[in-house]
């Protein structure tokens, strides 16, 4: 096992959860992003598995949202999350300051749709539910 495998099977343990495949893909592949993403003139960031525990809790996700898991964000304050209470988990957008999930913005129902759609639609500001 490559030791990129070997932190996301950390992390999953860590947080107690199963990665969607598209998303272990995606680390095991690419394993971040972080840039502009054209036409849609949005910035885009994926984080790295290594650096998951510590962007997870300097923000006390897991405590003000159950069940959640910050991947990345738009570089600034709001954080790309899987929403786990669902089955399979949602992406969702939170800002740092939400203090709770009434506040979750549905970007997709997977990272590999999110990813095919984000050049083109880019951040979903307005849109709670799917």
């Amino acid at each position: 096992m490559s030791s990129n495998e070997d932190q996301i099977t950390q992390a999953e343990q860590h947080f107690e959860v199963d990665f969607p495949q598209d998303y272990r893909h995606f680390l095991t592949t690419q394993g971040s992003l972080s840039q502009f993403v054209l036409p849609a003139d949005d910035f885009l960031v994926i984080n790295a598995v290594a650096d998951l525990i510590e962007v997870n809790e300097a923000g006390e996700f897991q405590e003000r949202f159950p069940g959640s898991l910050v991947i990345g964000g738009d570089g600034s304050r709001e954080m790309l999350t899987y929403d786990f209470r669902q089955d399979p988990p949602p992406l969702v957008l939170l800002d740092v300051s939400a203090q709770d999930w009434s506040s979750a913005i549905h970007q997709a129902s997977s990272l590999a749709s999110f990813l095919e759609a984000f050049p083109q639609t880019g951040w979903k500001w307005d849109d709670p539910e799917p």
